[in-house]
Parts: structure tokens; sequence; C-alpha cells
């Protein structure tokens, strides 16, 4: 298989500054998507060098090439069998821990990678009193080895030529590192590599030598594949492997994994203590404490750092809500105007209602939320680059952990809507990071339950209406409800039907840093335009089916016969002079009004919403209520336009305040028990229709898509009865 020197893969551990320096050399010149047939985010991008266009290639972060996570088998896949391979990979490295990333370069050298290192972070490593000679390095390692500070930019051209004249040099292959893994370790690779080699058993991508200590490690992945193509010899394989761990268990008490990291640390360690790391021995001890240690002392302590982080969510919170409703109003102003443009050179018809009411109505109530959106990425983002978002997984994982989930599992939950305006589609493509099947599948069917940007119109109409006096603490609390609902499902599913051991949390703090500006920008819009992308086509569709639902099928001509005869008898006392002119426009459009409602009554959803008030009548439902929740389903946002139609907002004297806040103030119907059962039930029930086909995506399994539509809404249905009838 040749390799292409003008495609180079960026490697690196969590928080190494990896994607800061895929961000600085792609710009927006990226491409998004996943590895075919599973769920971790494949990026790539294009960078160009001294006129040349080269292809980035993004690896998932990972601390090592062990089969332990979906990450680290497609990124040793992308190494080994992509086509055409990457020619060359810059390991990025976290300087300030040197031995620790190290690691994944010993593997990266294993494999056979031509292998650059970037040492990044270099300022950092400096400031906390780490001296490291590059050169030296190079010297012991025989690698090219770059300082680099990615967030300004430093060193980047140089790592990139570096890797592409390597790529170049070498035609994307060198001898793997062969290091020395004890006596024990090392007979029985001696003994099985010769064997892999003979039968060329998947040695036209791997070493043979990796491939032995791959059946030594017990790599699952490896060992299936092997099965597949010759399960005699893997048989033989798995065979020399099970006796070498026992003889380590008999003789050592530990196991070949073990051992076999023992000796690459070791390999490491000589190296550093070789001249390369200088001065970090001679610092005074209070001058070890970095700033970030300094930090965490506070926010990760165990009172305060809790109450830090409610703090700190609330305030995004507010923040995000009052400062984007500015923007807000003037998107949602536009399309107003932009429907009543179209309205006004169209002639009345099923196509201008079909237009406005439909495709302008619903793609314009989705785009509205826009800049909301854009700010609470703009927030997660900032938190997220200067590291406080690993505190936040740290702080929450004792919590979590009792509910059956994982640390990791917070940034799903934040991004679904863990705070405001956040959506549940990236919110379940965010539980690839969390390597157990089982904690990410509790947290892909939770995540939904958050506050959404979709879900907040819903609230905020409502709390302004009930409890407009205490609207940012009402707003917090239901937040607060989506958070408690989704823990208590999790434990539920964790101890039914997701059973299963927890998986330790091992998590690398980094050190706080600056945001960079564009790292900032690149992530936000990032997240803005998936919303975007939502908004122009899923949105756009159900816009139009929900129309065509609300519109068809007519009423008969007998009653619409019956509304013509009640005009002509107003247009009759008119002539009479029994009735002014303002009496006549009033009655007029309460003709209009019951015209209206009658149409949407007759309607597929309003026939729906009717029937439906037997089962949801007990929480307070009445069939307008009905059919916006059924909309619903399709997508949250279109919820309140839906309420709006199903009331004929727009039907009545536009000098009275009828809004629709108005007209459900005014309704008889609506009470505070109502309003807190729709909120309870909209805040819980089925995720909108884009996120359902993403749980089955992410899950691969249709049970889990019903699932999530009928335990949600039997779930939602249950908790709106209890609220109303304990309020009415």
């Amino acid at each position: 298989m040749q390799n292409d020197s003008s495609r180079i893969a960026i490697a690196g551990n969590p928080n190494s500054g990896k994607t800061t320096a895929f961000n600085r050399y792609t710009g927006a010149r990226q491409h998004v998507g996943n590895y075919p047939g599973i769920t971790v985010e494949k990026k790539e991008g294009i960078a160009h060098l001294d006129g040349i266009e080269i292809t980035l290639v993004d690896l998932p972060g990972t601390y090592s090439l062990t089969a332990y996570s979906l990450e680290e088998v497609v990124a040793r896949r992308v190494l080994s069998e992509e086509s055409p391979p990457p020619g060359a990979v810059i390991d990025v490295i976290n300087s300030g821990v040197l031995e620790r990333n190290l690691y994944l370069s010993v593997q990266l050298l294993e494999l056979g990678m031509p292998l650059v290192l970037a040492l990044n972070m270099m300022d950092e490593a400096k400031a906390n009193g780490l001296n490291i000679n590059v050169d030296r390095l190079a010297e012991l390692t025989g690698l090219v080895c770059v300082p680099m500070v990615a967030r300004k930019g430093e060193g980047l051209d140089d790592a990139l030529r570096a890797a592409v004249e390597l790529a170049k040099k070498t035609g994307g292959k060198v001898k793997p590192l062969e290091i020395s893994y004890g006596t024990d370790v090392d007979l029985a690779l001696k003994e099985m590599t010769p064997q892999i080699e003979e039968a060329k058993l998947l040695t036209a991508n791997y070493p043979a030598r990796w491939l032995a200590m791959k059946f030594l490690e017990r790599d699952e992945e490896i060992v299936r594949r092997a099965t597949e193509a010759n399960p005699e010899l893997s048989a033989k394989m798995q065979a020399r492997g099970e006796a070498l761990a026992a003889h380590l268990k008999s003789t050592l008490k530990t196991y070949p994994e073990a051992v076999i990291a023992d000796y690459r640390y070791g390999w490491i360690h000589s190296i550093l203590k070789n001249g390369v790391l200088k001065g970090a021995d001679d610092i005074a001890p209070d001058d070890r404490v970095a700033f970030s240690d300094k930090v965490d002392s506070i926010v990760t302590q165990k009172v305060l750092g809790p109450l830090i982080l409610f703090g700190i969510l609330y305030l995004m919170y507010y923040v995000t809500i009052e400062l984007g409703a500015i923007p807000n109003d003037w998107v949602a102003n536009f399309f107003d105007w932009l429907s009543g443009v179209v309205g006004d050179v169209m002639s009345d018809g099923p196509l201008k209602s079909l237009i406005t009411d439909g495709i302008i109505a619903g793609v314009g109530g989705v785009l509205g939320f826009v800049p909301l959106i854009m700010i609470m990425f703009l927030f997660i983002s900032v938190l997220e680059d200067s590291g406080y978002m690993a505190r936040v997984a740290y702080i929450m994982d004792r919590v979590f952990r009792f509910f059956g989930l994982h640390g990791a599992s917070i940034m799903p939950f934040i991004i679904s809507g863990g705070i405001a305006g956040g959506c549940a589609v990236p919110g379940v493509m965010a539980t690839r990071t969390l390597r157990s099947p089982k904690e990410r599948l509790a947290t892909i069917l939770t995540a939904p339950f958050m506050t959404c940007g979709a879900k907040i119109p819903v609230f905020l109409l409502f709390v302004s209406i009930f409890f407009d006096a205490h609207r940012p603490l009402v707003m917090f609390s239901i937040t607060l409800c989506g958070w408690a609902a989704a823990l208590l499902v999790s434990r539920l599913l964790r101890s039914t039907l997701i059973r299963g051991a927890a998986t330790p949390f091992v998590m690398e703090l980094p050190p706080y840093r600056y945001p960079t500006f564009s790292g900032v920008v690149i992530h936000t819009w990032e997240r803005t335009w998936q919303y975007i992308k939502k908004a122009g086509t899923v949105i756009l569709a159900i816009s139009v089916l929900i129309w065509a639902a609300m519109t068809f099928p007519s009423p008969t001509p007998e009653d619409e016969v019956a509304f013509e005869e009640q005009r002509a008898a107003i247009t009759s006392q008119q002539e009479a002079g029994t009735l002014t002119e303002e009496e006549v426009e009033a009655k007029n459009l309460d003709v209009d009004n019951d015209e209206q409602q009658l149409h949407l009554r007759h309607s597929v959803a309003g026939r729906l919403g009717t029937a439906l008030e037997t089962v949801t009548g007990p929480a307070g439902f009445n069939w307008q209520t009905n059919i916006a929740l059924i909309g619903g389903i399709a997508a949250k946002e279109v919820v309140i336009s839906t309420l709006g139609t199903a009331y004929a907002l727009g039907s009545v004297d536009p000098e009275e305040d009828t809004s629709l806040a108005d007209r459900i103030r005014n309704d008889p119907h609506w009470t505070v028990a109502n309003a807190v059962s729709l909120m309870v039930f909209t805040l819980l029930y089925s995720p909108c229709f884009v996120t359902l086909m993403m749980i089955k995506q992410e899950t691969a399994r249709w049970r889990w898509l019903f699932f999530s539509l009928f335990f949600n809404l039997a779930f939602a249905m249950i908790l709106s009865i209890i609220a109303y009838q304990l309020l009415k």
C-alpha cells in the first residue's frame, strides 16, 4: 500500500494541544464526519505549506494504541489500514508531562510509523521550571523533535515541514522500534514472530512482532481478526500468551500487559534522565506548585467545587438568556418582516400559506435561536479551551458514579442543554468520548432530558405568564429538574436494562490556559453550523408536514356555507344601520376565528388532538395543547408556533392586546397547574425526531430509538399528571 507524503496524521494525548494545532493548521478548511460503521468522529483538513496543499488527518485523542477504546482502535487503523495511509505522524506532546506523553510515541514507533515529535506548550514547561534539551532528545531517539507553542502558532510550520520531508524520505515506513520487555516476554515474542511472518497473518498492515505483542496483551480486536483469518494459528498464539500470563502471575504476581508497559516507561525514563530534562530537581518546593494546582485546590474542593460549578452554570444560563434575547428579537423580526413581504406579494391560497405559515414560520422559528445557541457554544468553547470542563467532569464524577454514570458524562449533558440553549443532537454525539458501552448508552438515553434550546421558548412563554416575578429562578429550577430526571432514570436503567460494572474514572487535568481567539471561533462555528443545517433540512421538511397536517382536509361545503351566512347577516345589520363599523369588524373577526378553529379541528392534526384528550385530560391538556405536543415530537422548535396556530393567532384585531401570551393568560383553561404540567411534559417527553435518529445511529439499534420514544412519553405523562393533580 503506497503511503502519501502529502497526507500527514496528527496524534496526541487528550489535553496535549493536538486539536489546537489542527485548528491552527487548517482553520475553516475542515471536514467532519464519522469513520465508516462506527461513531468515532473523523476530522480532516487542508493545510498549505511552501505552496503545497497537505491533507491533515486529526486522529482521535488517545493515551495509547491498545484497544481499550474505539478511539485507540480507530487511530491505529487509520495509520496502518487506511488507503492511502498517512506518510508520517506529527505526535503533539504536552512538554509539561513529557514522560507520560511519550508512552504513545513509543507505541507509534513500535508500529513502524515515521514520527515527528512536536513538543507543545514549551512556554508552560519553562514557566514550571522544566528545561527540555530538544537536541539531546532528538539524538537519543533518532527522531525529529520540534519545540512548539500551538496556541501562539510557534513551531507549527517547522513540525509540518519536517513531517512532509520525513514522509518523502521514508516512503511512509520505517523499521519498527524493538525494545526489550524482559526475558520472559522477549522469549515469547521470539517464538511467535516467525510463525506470524510465515503465515502472513495480518502482516499486510501490521509488523509481525507488534502483532505477537498484541496477542500477549490480549488485544481483543487483533485476536478477533486473527481468528477470522487463521483460526488455528490464532488459537496457538493465544495459548502461548495464556502460558506467559500464568507464568508471570505465579512468579511475579503480575501480567503481560503490565510488564510491557513497565518496560516501555523504563525505555522512556532512561532517555529522559540522560541529559534531556534539566533543572526540575533544583526548583524549591513552593515553586513547583503551578498556578493550575493553586486554582484546583479551590475549584475542585469537595464543598466549594460544586458550589462554584453551579454558580458558573447559573451565570452562563443568565447571561445566555439575557444577552441572547436582543439578537434573537432581531432575527425573529426579520422573519416576521419576510413573512409579511411574501404575504403581500402572493395571492391567498394554499401556496401562500405553505410558504408563510409552513416554511418561513417553521424554519424562521428555529433560526431565531441561532444567536442564543451561538452564545451558549461560545461560553462552552471558552470553558473547554481554558481547561475548566475537565474539572467539571472531575467534580461531578462522584455524583455521577452513584447514578451509574461516568464523570465524562457531564459534557454530553451540558451540550444537550445542561445550561441554556443546548441541543440533544450534538449532546448524544458527544457520548463518543465514553469508553464503557453501558455508561455511554445510559448517557445517550438520558441526555435528552436536558433543557435544550428548542424547549426554552415554551418555558419562557409560560414562566413569563405565571411566574414573571421569579423568571431566572424558575428557569434555573427547570434546568435542575432536567438534571434530576436524567440522573434518576440513569440509576433505574443501570439497575435493570443496562447492568454492568462502573468504569474507573482516570483523567488528566490539563493546566489552565488562555483560550485562543481562533480556537474559540472555530469550535463555536462548527457547533452552530450543525444547528443551522438542521434548520435548513430536517426542520424544513417537518414544518411542511405539520402545516399540511393542520391544513387538510378542509371542512365540508355545508360548514363553509354556514360561515358565509353569518357574514351575510353581519353585512345586513351594517346596511340596516344597527352596527357600527368597529362592531362589524369585530364580529367578522369572531367569525374568522371560529372558521379557523373549525378548519383546525377538522384537519388531521385537529382530529388527532381531540381524540387524545381522553388520555391527556388528567394532565390538564386540551386538544390545542395536544396538537402542539404532537408537533413537538417532530421538533420541539415547533411547539410555540403550533400553539399560536391552534389558537388562531393572527386572525384577531391587531389593535387589541392579543399576543399568544395574552390569549393564554385570558383563557380560563390555563392555570398554574396546567402550565406546570405542560412544562414538565415538555421537559421530559420524547426526544425530537432528529435526536431519535441520532440515538439509533449512535447505538446501532432501533430498539433504543423506540425505547426513548415510548418510555419518555410514559415517564413524562405520569409526572405531568401528578403535577397537575397536586396543583389544580
